[in-house]
């Protein structure tokens, strides 16, 4: 029986996104009907190979980023991306769906050539993994250069307790399966462009043996506000 399959006997979809996080496999983390409507494919960045990137741009299809923890942020002095833009398309911060961004720098690691092929984006996601481990012993800005293709995602400090998007949920599921903070998310599209609904979303992850869970399950579960 493999872990995705021993992590599907568990009757409660959040303790079998806790397990098939801590072995590695992604989760489909809807996020709510009033909020985005979208549902992510969220990896633990430590997993993600080549062929992981390669699932996320043919089979999610939307934008690849890492989401690291405000204390990794700080340690490594990572700014909202709004802080440092010197430009009027920075004004104002509030997205149409009623909360605010957590973009900060995009980067590639050094050791990359263009930084976008799946090799590429691999090496740097899985380092971030590692610096995201122990952020005190670790150099940014010798690992890493910027601008670069993977887009880092700043966490609220206080996670589900102070911003409830798929950058705080799977900072909280990496935290539950006792994973480094950092996780890759990228939202799921349909054929047409648009946001891939929640049926569609867990018939994917049924067909690929992963598991489909709501964030309001995870906010239930994870919030201690």
């Amino acid at each position: 029986m493999s872990r995705t399959e021993r992590a599907a006997d568990h009757a409660d979809p959040v303790e079998r996104a806790i397990e098939a996080f801590r072995a590695g496999d992604p989760v489909l983390v809807h996020d709510a009907a009033d909020r985005e409507g979208e549902t992510d494919l969220i990896y633990p960045a430590g997993a993600v190979t080549p062929a992981a990137v390669a699932r996320l741009r043919n089979d999610a299809g939307g934008l690849v980023c890492v989401a690291v923890s405000d204390a990794v942020a700080r340690a490594f002095d990572l700014p909202f991306a709004r802080e440092v833009i010197d430009h009027p398309v920075a004004s104002g911060e509030t997205l149409s769906y009623g909360d605010r961004s957590s973009f900060s720098l995009t980067v590639n690691h050094r050791d990359t050539y263009t930084g976008i092929t799946d090799d590429d984006r691999s090496t740097t996601i899985t380092a971030l993994s590692r610096a995201a481990s122990a952020p005190d012993a670790f150099d940014f800005a010798a690992e890493f250069r910027a601008p670069g293709h993977v887009h880092l995602l700043r966490g609220a400090p206080d996670l589900l307790a102070d911003r409830r998007g798929h950058t705080e949920l799977g900072l909280a599921l990496a935290a539950a399966a006792e994973r480094p903070p950092a996780v890759v998310v990228c939202e799921m599209l349909d054929d047409s462009g648009g946001a891939l609904s929640p049926a569609d979303a867990r018939a994917y992850a049924d067909h690929e043996g992963f598991v489909y869970v709501e964030g309001a399950r995870l906010v239930d579960r994870f919030d201690r506000s």
